[in-house]
């Protein structure tokens, strides 16, 4: 026994003497608070931690395209550092993520200074006795990497700052459920390795000039599971409560009716399932969209960052319970959506407002000579307003979802991307012919310009048929009753924001590959009006309601050869089937 109390006291006198030869200093603190570190410095400075305390694990999740190690630390106090302990161990897992885009550095910094100090200084000794803790102190490895002091124009320090986007010119925030990138792959296969209880992502915003050191976004406006809602509440009015004795104020996301203009009044929304907090929605977990204050010194933004992380460990600690408990409920609904209708798109009513207090500066909006428009000139005078907000949530598109949806074989592509969501199927054996509802489009619209590396598609008219389709062996069957059922819904109804459909990744459908020669098509074409005059009335009809579809003479003849026996009876038609009942 002896022995052993020696042994641990030689230990803790060894640690002790090991903190205070070793520079705990970040490279940020040591720059007088003006700069951020580089890739390697940053690695470097999570491995010395992670060498340091047996509660903390470095890791890579995976590589960057340009084969950079994606960095986590996994946190842990009983040193659990796999999921499968850590969900017996009952704690709830805390994910949070810096430098999604690498010019936002606050949380890599606030992060890495927070862990030191509750592992290395022992400040916070109460803390993560029931978090566990995932932290990514940079996403965007090969954009961090370009580093410039001309990356952010709008932004006040640090004196140099990476890129928005990844090395192939992505940007993360905008990838999560189409996946295009490498990165965001390999993010998801952690995340659905893990399934976290709670996520944070911090940014830092562009906008208009106020008061507030923080905004957030939050899902709180009805859009997730009551439960959810209530405790994402309770969690930010603590959280705003705690920041405002520290003199940290902190404000919803800023979003003005009329671009930098206060008096438009503000406006909430929601996200859609291609950013952060979206998704997360979709994947029934809270997340905290955390964008401080550009304007604000690098110092102010970051130190109010570390503040905001440590008052949220603390409060997942206490109510880490009831965390788990809504999210396992949550979860349970989404294992029930079939046959069910849902909710695949909101937006903000312009009837119904409230006002609300708004912490500014005094401004004026004067007409710029130069480019002739509207020049908006913030002052450094605080000033509060009483605006109109607009934040009353409403339901757009639905959809009715059936039991499953079948995927044929032919599309691997868009298969693949299903195990990267989580999303479970079984794959049929032999060839079936299968009776399914699917769409047919008509008059879809592209978008003018690429929007992250795909062609959108940005509007389309459609209709629901039924057919009877051969669906060979290797096609897919994706039950809807699963715990991802809202992200399958999200990617497989051609109506969500961000579906496989809106994404391009069926594009391919909406090809013409047989043509017709006018000459051809100019005397069919009057053959088929004099079977059907009524024929003529629906060409009519269509040019008239669609000019910028039907403006030439090619684009004219093709409408009637959509509707001869020539037509190609698979183009706009929806390969994806849905299934009710069994088959």
């Amino acid at each position: 026994m002896k022995k052993l109390l020696l042994l641990t006291l030689v230990t803790i006198f060894l640690g002790s003497v090991k903190s205070q030869t070793l520079d705990w200093k970040t490279f940020y603190e040591t720059s007088d608070f003006l700069e951020t570190p580089r890739y390697n410095k940053t690695i470097e400075y999570c491995k010395q931690l992670a060498e340091f305390s047996d509660y903390i694990e470095y890791r890579s999740f995976g590589k960057s395209v340009q084969g950079r190690d994606l960095p986590l630390l996994i946190i842990d106090r009983n040193r659990n550092f796999t999921p499968e302990d850590v969900k017996k161990s009952g704690n709830a897992v805390l994910f949070i993520e810096a430098c999604i885009h690498p010019g936002e550095s606050e949380g890599k910094d606030a992060g890495l200074m927070l862990f030191r100090d509750i592992f290395v200084h022992k400040r916070y000794p109460k803390f993560l006795k029931n978090t566990t803790i995932l932290f990514i102190p940079i996403f965007n490895a090969d954009g961090h990497e370009r580093f410039s002091a001309y990356s952010r124009i709008n932004q006040n320090g640090p004196k140099e700052m990476g890129w928005r986007t990844t090395a192939e010119n992505y940007n993360l925030n905008r990838d999560f459920i189409k996946a295009d990138a490498p990165e965001m792959q390999q993010w998801l296969a952690l995340f659905n390795k893990w399934l976290p209880d709670m996520f944070i992502d911090i940014h830092t915003t562009d906008g208009a000039d106020y008061q507030y050191t923080i905004t957030y976004g939050m899902h709180i406006m009805g859009d997730m599971n009551r439960d959810q809602t209530v405790w994402q509440k309770d969690y930010l009015t603590t959280l705003e409560k705690r920041l405002k004795r520290e003199d940290v104020l902190m404000f919803p996301y800023v979003s003005f009716r009329r671009w930098h203009d206060p008096r438009s009044g503000l406006i909430r929304n929601t996200s859609s399932p291609r950013y952060s907090t979206g998704y997360m929605a979709n994947q029934n977990r809270p997340a905290l969209l955390v964008e401080t204050h550009m304007l604000k010194d690098y110092k102010t933004r970051v130190d109010a960052t570390y503040k905001l992380l440590r008052h949220t460990i603390d409060y997942t600690d206490k109510h880490y319970k009831q965390l788990k408990v809504i999210n396992a409920i949550a979860d349970g609904e989404s294992e029930n959506l079939a046959g069910k209708e849902f909710v695949l798109d909101y937006y903000t009513s312009q009837k119904d407002s409230t006002y609300v207090l708004f912490k500014g500066v005094e401004y004026d909006i004067v007409h710029s000579d130069l480019t002739d428009g509207i020049w908006v000139q913030f002052s450094d005078k605080p000033k509060d307003y009483n605006l109109v907000l607009f934040d009353k949530l409403m339901q757009g598109k639905k959809a009715q979802l059936p039991d499953a949806y079948i995927i044929p074989v032919e599309w691997f592509h868009v298969i693949k991307r299903l195990k990267m969501h989580g999303i479970n199927y079984t794959t049929l054996d032999e060839t079936k012919e299968i009776k399914v509802k699917t769409y047919r489009f008509s008059n879809i619209l592209f978008s003018d310009f690429p929007f992250e590396g795909r062609q959108m598609v940005q509007g389309f008219d459609m209709k629901e048929v039924t057919i009877t389709k051969v669906y060979h062996a290797g096609s897919v069957v994706v039950p809807v009753n699963q715990r991802t059922g809202k992200i399958i819904a999200h990617l497989l109804e051609p109506e969500g924001p961000d579906s496989f459909l809106r994404w391009g990744f069926f594009n391919s459908i909406f090809e013409q590959k047989e043509y017709v020669e006018t000459y051809v098509m100019e005397k069919m074409a009057r053959e088929m009006i004099k079977k059907n005059p009524k024929l003529l009335e629906e060409y009519n009809k269509a040019v008239k309601d669609h000019p910028e579809i039907y403006s030439d003479q090619w684009a004219k003849v093709f409408w009637f050869l959509q509707k001869s026996a020539y037509r190609d009876k698979l183009k706009n038609l929806y390969p994806v089937g849905k299934i009710y009942g069994t088959f």
